[in-house]
């Protein structure tokens, strides 16, 4: 946690999302940060396709649906709820997609 932070607490559905579209479909972020730290609850709509490849590092937890994602070096990886995947900056690019849509929650 960012240093000085003392206790808080979160209420994601007062965050108004803001909309990313994708390839196709569209991301619903909801941010919260809190120093250099980004706190975020992702929804992808049904079809989602991410429109770039990510190289920042993240913590991902799918909460609900199923997450494709794609690593540059051609691996692909298929996340259910409760399962997540952790990455470090500048290591593999990945690339999101959905067909049934997901929610996540990003630590960045």
């Amino acid at each position: 946690m960012a240093a000085g932070h003392s206790f808080s607490t979160t209420d994601w559905c007062a965050i108004e999302p803001v909309v990313h579209p994708g390839e196709s479909g569209e991301a619903r972020w909801r941010t919260k940060s809190i120093g250099a730290l980004r706190l975020r609850v992702v929804e992808y709509t049904p079809g989602y396709v991410a429109d770039h490849w990510c190289s920042r590092g993240h913590v991902l937890l799918v909460l609900k649906g199923e997450l494709r994602t794609e690593l540059n070096d051609g691996r692909v990886l298929m996340l259910r709820a409760g399962q997540s995947y952790e990455v470090a900056t500048d290591q593999e690019a990945h690339r999101s997609s959905s067909t049934t849509g997901a929610t996540l929650f990003i630590v960045d």
